[in-house]
This record gives C-alpha cells, sequence and structure tokens, in this order.
C-alpha cells in the first residue's frame, strides 16, 4: 500500500509539473511572435532585446519541459540515483541561452549608440506587447515558482526566477519607450538614446540572474550541499537516543530529490535489532529537517579506544566468543597487568581452550598497549544448562558456618529462602542475603565471595554455591 501511494503521489506531480510546463512553453511562443513583431514594426531595439530574450525563453520553456519529463523517470541500473540531475542540466542551460543574449544586446545597443540615426518608430503596439508581457510574465512566474516549492523541482524554479526577472526588463523597455516618446514630445535629445540605454539595462539585469542561476545549477551538478543543512542533518541525527556520534554525512541533489548517507557510532554491547532501530530513527530525523529525503544510514560500532579498558577488554573476548569478567587491572612501579577470569566452552579440550586464550591476550596487547603481563583464568562455560536430580539435604551446618562467619550479629544480614541439596555426590547451597541497602555493590559483592569461601571451608564436599544479595526492607 506504501509503495502504490507513493507511485501515485510520484505521477501526480509528474502531471502537475508537465501541466505548467507546456502553458509556460505555449505563452513564450505567443510572446516571442508578439515583440518580434513589434520590434521590426517599430525599430526598437529594447523590444527587439525583449523578443530576442522571449526567443531563447521559448527554447528554455521547450529544454525545461524535455527536462521535467526525464527527472520524473524511476531509478534503474543506468541511473541508480533516478534522472533528477536533467532538471538542473536545464537550468545550467538557460544560464548559456541567456548569457548568449546579453552578448547579442550589449553589441546591438553599442552599434546604435556610435550611430545616433537609427530612431525608434513608436507606435500604440509596442507598449500594448510590452505591458501585455509584463501581464503574462507575472502570471507564468508566480504558476512555475507554486509548483518548483511544492515538488522542489529546480528546472520549474529556474524558469520561475527567469520569467520574474522578464518582468524588470519589460518595466525597463517600457521606461525607455516613455522616455523616447518624452523627447520627441518636449524636444529633449538627452532622452534619444534612452531606448538603446533600456537595452543595456535589460542585458544587466540578465547577466546577474543568469550568474547566479549559473552558480546554484554549477553546486546541483557538483553535489555541494549549504553547510548549515548539512550541520542542521548531523545535529538531528546525533540527537537520537542510542546514537555515541555521528562520524560522516554525505549528501547530494539530482532534481526534486535529496539523498543522504548517514554514519553513525553505537556502543558495541547494544543488539544488532537495536542497532536498525537506532538507524531507522535517525532517518526519520533527518526527515523533519529534509522532508521525502532518501536516507541511508549505517551503524558501526564505537571505535574500541573509545571505551573504557574493561569494556575494551569485553569486547574483545566477545569477538571471539569469549566472555571476561573478574577483570582487574593493577598498576605497580610504573608497569600495569591485567587479572581476568575467560569463560570458554566446555566441550573445548584443554589445548584448544589455551590456543583461544592465547589469541585472545594477544588481542589484548594490541588493543590495550603498555600492558607488561596478563594471566587469564580459564573457566568453562556450558551450552546448554544442566539439569541435575537433587533431593533436599539438611541445612543446619550451612546456617552455622554463616552465622559463625557474621559472628552471630543478625543485624548485618538477613538470610531467606535457604535451599541446600544433595546433587551428584555435592551439596548445593543457595540463599538470599538482605543487606545494609547503603553498602556499595562491589563491597556486597567481595562480601559474598568471603562468605562463600566460609561455607566451603567448613562445609564439606560442597558444589555450587549462589547467594542473592539485594536490600534490607524499611530502610
Amino acid at each position: 500500500m506504501a509503495n502504490s501511494a507513493t507511485s501515485s503521489t510520484r505521477e501526480e506531480a509528474t502531471r502537475e509539473k508537465l501541466r505548467v510546463a507546456v502553458s509556460s512553453l505555449l505563452a513564450a511562443t505567443v510572446l516571442t511572435v508578439l515583440k518580434l513583431v513589434v520590434g521590426i514594426e517599430t525599430n526598437s531595439l529594447g523590444i527587439l532585446a525583449e523578443a530576442a530574450h522571449s526567443s531563447l525563453d521559448l527554447l528554455a520553456a521547450g529544454v525545461t519541459l524535455w527536462a521535467v519529463y526525464m527527472s520524473s523517470r524511476p531509478a534503474d541500473h543506468k541511473q541508480t540515483y533516478g534522472y533528477g540531475k536533467f532538471e538542473t542540466l536545464s537550468a545550467l542551460f538557460e544560464t548559456l541561452l541567456l548569457l548568449v543574449t546579453c552578448i547579442w544586446i550589449v553589441y546591438e545597443a553599442s552599434h546604435r549608440l556610435l550611430l545616433p540615426e537609427i530612431k525608434v518608430d513608436l507606435s500604440v503596439w509596442a507598449f500594448l506587447v510590452v505591458i501585455l508581457s509584463i501581464v503574462v510574465d507575472y502570471s507564468r512566474s508566480r504558476a512555475l515558482l507554486r509548483v518548483a516549492k511544492k515538488y522542489q523541482s529546480q528546472a520549474l524554479e529556474a524558469d520561475a526566477l527567469h520569467f520574474s526577472t522578464d518582468i524588470w526588463s519589460s518595466c525597463v523597455v517600457l521606461f525607455g519607450l516613455f522616455c523616447v516618446g518624452a523627447e520627441r514630445f518636449f524636444n529633449l535629445p538627452w532622452l534619444a538614446s534612452a531606448d538603446t540605454i533600456a537595452a543595456l539595462a535589460v542585458a544587466g539585469i540578465v547577466v546577474w540572474v543568469s550568474l547566479k542561476l549559473g552558480k546554484k545549477s554549477v553546486d546541483d551538478l557538483l553535489d555541494r550541499i549549504p553547510k548549515d543543512l548539512r550541520d542542521k542533518v548531523a545535529l538531528v541525527a546525533g540527537e537520537v537516543d542510542g546514537v555515541r556520534a555521528v562520524t560522516k554525512v554525505r549528501m547530494r541533489r539530482a532534481g526534486s530529490e535529496v539523498f543522504a548517507d548517514i554514519t553513525l557510532s553505537v556502543g558495541h554491547t547494544i543488539s544488532f535489532e537495536r542497532a536498525h532501530e537506532i538507524a531507522d530513527e535517525a532517518a526519520e530525523a533527518v526527515r523533519t529537517i529534509v522532508p521525502d529525503a532518501d536516507v541511508v544510514v549505517h551503524a558501526e560500532p564505537l571505535a574500541l579506544s573509545d571505551h573504557d579498558i574493561t569494556t575494551q577488554i569485553r569486547i574483545l573476548a566477545a569477538r571471539r566468543g569469549l566472555g571476561a569478567h573478574a577483570i582487574r587491572l593493577f598498576e605497580e612501579n610504573s608497569q600495569r597487568w591485567l587479572q581476568l577470569h575467560l569463560e570458554v566452552p566446555e566441550s573445548l579440550t584443554l589445548e584448544e581452550a589455551h590456543r583461544h586464550a592465547t589469541s585472545f591476550e594477544n588481542d589484548v596487547r594490541a588493543g590495550v598497549p603498555g600492558l607488561t603481563r596478563i594471566v587469564s583464568h580459564l573457566e568453562p562455560v556450558g551450552d546448554h544448562t544442566a539439569i541435575l536430580q537433587a533431593e533436599p539435604a539438611d541445612a543446619a551446618e550451612v546456617l552455622a558456618a554463616v552465622d559463625k562467619f557474621f559472628h552471630g550479629d543478625a543485624s548485618i544480614a538477613q538470610l531467606h529462602n535457604v535451599k541446600v541439596q544433595r546433587a551428584g555426590g555435592q551439596t548445593h547451597v543457595s540463599f538470599h542475603c538482605r543487606l545494609d541497602p547503603q553498602m556499595l555493590i562491589g563491597d556486597a559483592h567481595d562480601l559474598t565471595v568471603a562468605l562463600e569461601a566460609h561455607i566451603r571451608a567448613h562445609v564439606a564436599n560442597v558444589g555450587r554455591v549462589v547467594i542473592h544479595v539485594e536490600p534490607r526492607k524499611g530502610e
């Protein structure tokens, strides 16, 4: 349904853009013919300049129509980013046409200034065709600009800007015609060259617009994006929860479409599924800045050196399918050495496990420079949950050992859910231990390690001891 809706919207946009481009072509045809006929009849360089300008408008409108049609084609194996650049090429072509017009106008104006005997034959048609041109150009530029903004069409935007300047150039020509009439009516010879000067003013306006259009077209063809837009995109992408850094933002425009390729850094500890969700959220955030943009987000893990040493070691272990805990880094006489427990699959032989540990230690030395020694204690991690047949055992001996450990002071720790069982020829102990809520978790862990060792020393043949610590209630 989403693809169908997108296709329908694209077709509607294409129809509306083609409709306004065709109307612009027809209007340019009518104005060009009228200006040419009246310019020849009146010998007005200003109107002839406008006719030449309009003839190129006609060509530009035709090229715009072709560009809009081409840009509406979907992306294929030849144009993987679509055909939107045809609109940019159309705008650049219009720029070149306008500059050619200016060269001719300046040449002819200079010729007439040197040969003042060329006279302008004023008539009501000269005034009417220029006024009509202003009215038509005004309505045409507004229609083009409306559709250009609605669909972000570069070709139509260039046409709209082009024809909006036609209004000013026509006003300059109209002013020149009034000056010529005033020169004859009031006998003011210094106004005789007003028509020619008006033509030069038209050329100046066209050059200014041409350079503006040309710069924008070249910028788009070179994939130049305003810096503030890139910064805004990087900012909104970086504000997404889970994004640690935005390392790369690349953007380009193809016609009405904007493409954005963004690379994000995320933590090593998040899941692949969460990384994908973060990428989707970042893409949606970018579309709040650039609506309907084609956004591709690549999420990669944060550089190893950006993590603390403990996290770096866990990451290096995880890369080899191992687990690391009880990590301790010792500093002595300006030297550092590492001690940790390394969890390996229990199906490995000692030789295989040692080989894995050696490779891991080499990774650590490369990733955490400056370590003089690494001692890893190997311990097995089962691939499945072991199921043991158990039977209840007397907990008195265990409770006595715990009481002795706390010197009979029940205020230090409160035990509950005590389970003592015999399974596999060993005594397995588990219980919950309530401690001071303000005790640091490190101190609580150290206490349980010492308590476990005490139980093993005072109870024979102890297997697994599991102590769950929790805060005392009501404190």
